[in-house]
């Protein structure tokens, strides 16, 4: 058979509730994105001629979602225009009640994307141009290897058909993160043992669960969610695609990345040494977000000192991003340190002997330091503020 060219995709989470951005209509943007992005999947798919898309995974967010959710999730999947191929995902596993078994949605399935399959049984599913080997996930947490059944089965009667494995769950390389926290893992059910697969009799296995791109065997990959969805810890994350995955029978499969994501999640850290940092940092956030607005969300650490008139400005430039990030996570632990000019123009005021007393009085409570020297750090400050 000649080679088969398909699109894996997993963890589309549509109908991500995002609870910390606090903003409604920052907040519907995020969730918006979501489902824009599987336009920009189905763009792909028919640019690379793609004969199906595999969802490997937590298409929806849980097992409940919003009927308006599943309804522009239906109508995105139909706009695709090539068949879709899903397996439930520990967020909307197969059990009983879930999603895949709710009237509205067996409706709006019929009705809007006819061209969408969920596999929810671990049976080879014989297509025209591969096999698929769907490991689909029947509850959140399962403490046996979702691909167990693979095991020993006899895929000879497929022929020269490319086989292609399904499965949502964490490998002995990683363990994914839970997508409602973006500091910690999930844990150690939903464990898939690559190692212990036929990997002779299977040509690719598309993962899902892991929400960064990422290789972890020969023919494995997790593919990551086309629109990324947290602040990545370290380095290892590369989010926001989907994998075009060339493949045939008995051969490594060729994989090639395209990015889907139009969201900008960005960590900053930042030390101030002196006032000039400060235009260092606006600098730097000009690279980062340009002239957008209601496209990225930032989480900033910020340390170090600066003088009155810097953390005046720092104050202003806060105010903006708050205003056309999406987000703006802070750590805010920069003190005030008036420099030697800003200290002189408060303690030597011939015009205004009063404030010079109070100015160095409060200058000698802060040098103190305790709990009384951070009140006179905050009195200088407004002092400052007033006489500028």
């Amino acid at each position: 058979m000649r080679p088969v060219n398909f699109l894996h995709s997993a963890d589309w989470q549509i109908g991500k509730p995002f609870a910390r951005i606090g903003d409604p209509q920052k907040n519907s943007v995020v969730r918006q994105e979501r489902i824009h992005a599987i336009d920009r999947l189905g763009a792909a798919a028919r640019e690379v001629e793609a004969a199906f898309v595999v969802v490997a995974g937590d298409l929806f967010d849980s097992t409940t979602p919003e009927k308006s959710t599943v309804s522009a999730t239906c109508s995105a999947i139909g706009r695709i225009g090539v068949p879709v191929f899903a397996i439930p995902g520990n967020h909307d596993h197969g059990g009983p009640g879930s999603i895949w078994d709710q009237d509205f949605f067996r409706r709006e399935h019929a009705a809007l994307a006819p061209n969408f399959t969920v596999l929810l049984s671990p049976d080879p599913v014989e297509l025209e141009q591969a096999v698929l080997l769907p490991c689909p996930l029947l509850r959140r947490q399962d403490a046996g290897d979702p691909t167990g059944w693979l095991r020993g089965s006899d895929l000879s009667a497929f022929g020269n058909k490319p086989r292609i494995v399904l499965a949502h769950g964490s490998t002995q390389q990683f363990v994914a993160l839970d997508p409602a926290d973006e500091d910690g893992p999930e844990g150690g059910a939903n464990q898939i043992a690559l190692e212990r697969l036929p990997g002779a009799d299977i040509d690719y296995i598309a993962l899902g669960d892991w929400h960064g791109m990422k290789q972890v065997g020969a023919k494995a990959w997790y593919a990551g969610t086309p629109e990324f969805d947290r602040f990545a810890k370290g380095s290892d994350h590369s989010p926001g695609y989907v994998l075009v995955v060339t493949v045939h029978r008995g051969e490594e499969p060729k994989v090639t990345p395209i990015c889907t994501s139009r969201l900008g999640w960005h960590a900053v850290e930042h030390f101030f040494t002196d006032d000039t940092d400060l235009a260092v940092l606006e600098t730097r956030m000009e690279g980062l977000l340009g002239a957008r607005v209601d496209q990225d969300l930032v989480r900033m650490e910020l340390t170090g000192s600066l003088g009155f008139g810097a953390f005046s400005r720092l104050d202003g430039l806060l105010e903006m991003w708050r205003a056309r990030l999406l987000r703006l996570t802070l750590t805010n632990s920069v003190r005030v340190a008036p420099s030697a000019e800003e200290m002189s123009a408060l303690t030597s005021r011939a015009a205004d002997p009063l404030i010079s007393r109070v100015a160095v009085r409060l200058i000698e409570q802060m040098t103190a330091g305790g709990e009384a020297g951070e009140v006179a750090r905050v009195a200088l400050r407004e002092l400052h503020a007033r006489i500028s």
